[in-house]
């Protein structure tokens, strides 16, 4: 279980498959460099960036899904370690970030959408929401996308809301970490942190 939680009142959460990015998305958001394993899923432990002296914190979550050559057994603890600690801060977690690759996104969701199946990503997205906690999807890697509104009304549709993408901005943010591309997402958070009254955090993601 995930035991090093910080004692911070106020938390925005990262989650996401590996390799879609959140770390250099971590690294744009708080200018923090930080070791990020070649391998998919080298993040078995949440890293928390409680550096601010305001009781608030951003926690990067370990990446779920495929990783190579870890065990499904292994996987599915880290997905359930992931939605326990979720469930156990929810009053505390202010905003969930779901991190996705809009290049592939659409594939694996489609891949994984048999009768018993519900994909990781779909079912992230209504778990956090069930738990109360809103939910912003940055997409990211639109770089490497050449239909970006087909892609992103497509997401839309995989994830139950109505297309266009476009009267979801508060919800699905594409953005480019890497390229430090990364403006919607900051609009989409500051959009739910002023809903819930705490424009103390807005400087965060300016």
């Amino acid at each position: 279980m995930f035991d090093n939680r910080p004692n911070r009142s106020a938390e925005i959460v990262f989650v996401g498959r590996s390799n879609v990015g959140k770390s250099t998305l971590m690294r744009e958001l708080t200018g923090h460099k930080f070791e990020t394993g070649g391998k998919p899923g080298v993040t078995r432990q949440p890293n928390h960036f409680d550096w601010a002296s305001e009781d608030f914190m951003l926690t990067d979550l370990p990446g779920f899904g495929f990783m190579s050559g870890v065990g499904e057994e292994y996987r599915e603890q880290i997905k359930t370690d992931i939605v326990h600690y979720i469930e156990d801060n929810a009053d505390q977690i202010l905003l969930g970030v779901l991190v996705v690759d809009g290049k592939s996104v659409i594939d694996i969701i489609d891949r994984h959408s048999g009768e018993d199946e519900i994909p990781h990503d779909v079912e992230m997205f209504y778990f956090l929401q069930d738990v109360g906690i809103p939910v912003v999807v940055a997409v990211n890697k639109m770089d490497k996308v050449d239909d970006k509104d087909d892609r992103l009304n497509d997401l839309c549709d995989r994830l139950g809301l109505h297309p266009p993408w476009k009267q979801w901005q508060d919800t699905i943010a594409p953005i480019t970490a890497k390229r430090g591309s990364i403006d919607s997402l900051n609009e989409s958070v500051k959009e739910h942190l002023h809903d819930q009254k705490r424009d103390d955090l807005l400087k965060f993601f300016s």
